[in-house]
């Protein structure tokens, strides 16, 4: 792709996420979204390959019908209430049309289909945008509406998040669609949590656009999109091997890592709004959620065996790890200890 033209995609990415972001007005947070949609396309179908095509026709549809529902539960609510302010969303009718066109923005079960499908036909640079960047904008929406929400809708919105999120990546052997299903898996434990915390979703939003930062620039380095491939890149990258394995376990959200503290604060929030049921089935769902990063770790960790299949061997080389790889890997690993700092500015 041309360097302007990569350029410009960019920028409008910022601005359109800026827009959303800053805006008070739904036209203007509409436009936003619609900027952001319209920059990631070019980018999701540069490789001219049919499935990128595929992936950013899918990505276009549901984009599309998901930014129209947003402007259309502006419009009612306007009808009803007189109000364009993104914080005055007050009418039943538009809150229920906002949380099913911001779930499908997101990928929340049942609005998930097209998650996967786009994200494998990406490159991993464009996918690591696709699972932060582009999930921003829909978050900071959710964040300035969640007193408007309705609690019992978000609740069964996450559980189904986490189960499915966790149940699906079971059976993957493509890296990126278990990338996908582990999103869709993070997002349910923001959704739960939006309408009593909402500082705490944003926490754990960027606590995991970090990781997966720090995951996806790690599989760029060594080239693996699949757990095949993952396999045979021990000896080319040991150190690099060991760093995914941890960042993986901080993504599961096992002690001590950083990926274990939004989901001790979640939990510790929802025991204390009465929804300690809630928290006991999130936090057995998330096991099968830590049995595919287990399998991720455990590819990334071990020398293939023996066996009949001719695999292409890869050779060790001295190659070093770029900077932002290293730095993003030690916070998504070492952010524990500041828990209780984190705690109080939250």
């Amino acid at each position: 792709m041309n360097p302007q033209a990569k350029l410009v995609f960019v920028l409008s990415l910022i601005l359109g996420t800026t827009l959303t972001i800053s805006s008070n007005h739904w036209i203007m947070a509409w436009a936003g979204l619609e900027i952001n949609t319209l920059a990631i396309l070019p980018l999701i179908s540069k490789s001219h390959h049919p499935r990128a095509i595929e992936a950013a026709t899918k990505y276009f549809l549901v984009q599309a019908a998901a930014s129209t529902l947003v402007l259309f539960s502006g419009m009612t609510n306007a009808l009803h209430t007189g109000q364009w302010d993104i914080t005055q969303l007050t009418h039943p009718t538009s809150c229920l049309i906002l949380t099913a066109a911001l779930s499908m923005k997101l990928g929340l079960v049942p609005f998930h289909f097209w998650f996967p499908e786009v994200l494998q036909g990406s490159t991993l640079t464009t996918g690591l945008l696709l699972s932060t960047v582009m999930k921003l904008p829909p978050i900071t929406l959710l964040f300035m509406t969640h007193h408007s929400l309705n609690p019992a809708l978000l609740a069964t919105l996450a559980i189904m998040s986490v189960a499915l999120g966790g149940w699906m990546g079971l059976n993957q052997t493509q890296i990126r669609k278990i990338m996908a299903f582990s999103s869709i898996s993070h997002l349910g434990w923001m959704a739960v949590i939006i309408i009593y915390s909402p500082k705490l979703t944003l926490l754990n939003f960027y606590l995991y656009a970090m990781m997966t930062a720090s995951v996806f620039m790690t599989l760029n380095t060594i080239k693996a999109l699949k757990l095949s491939t993952l396999m045979t890149v021990w000896a080319k990258t040991p150190s690099l091997n060991m760093i995914l394995l941890l960042v993986l376990m901080s993504l599961a959200g096992l002690p001590p890592l950083t990926g274990f503290l939004p989901k001790w604060l979640i939990i510790q929030e929802l025991t204390k709004q009465h929804m300690a049921p809630t928290a006991t089935i999130l936090s057995m769902l998330s096991l099968l959620g830590l049995f595919f990063y287990l399998r991720l770790a455990y590819c990334a960790t071990i020398t293939l065996p023996p066996h009949t299949t001719n695999h292409m061997k890869q050779w060790h080389n001295n190659k070093p790890i770029h900077p932002s790889i290293a730095i993003l890997a030690t916070l998504s690993i070492a952010l524990l200890p500041l828990s209780p700092t984190i705690s109080a500015i939250i």
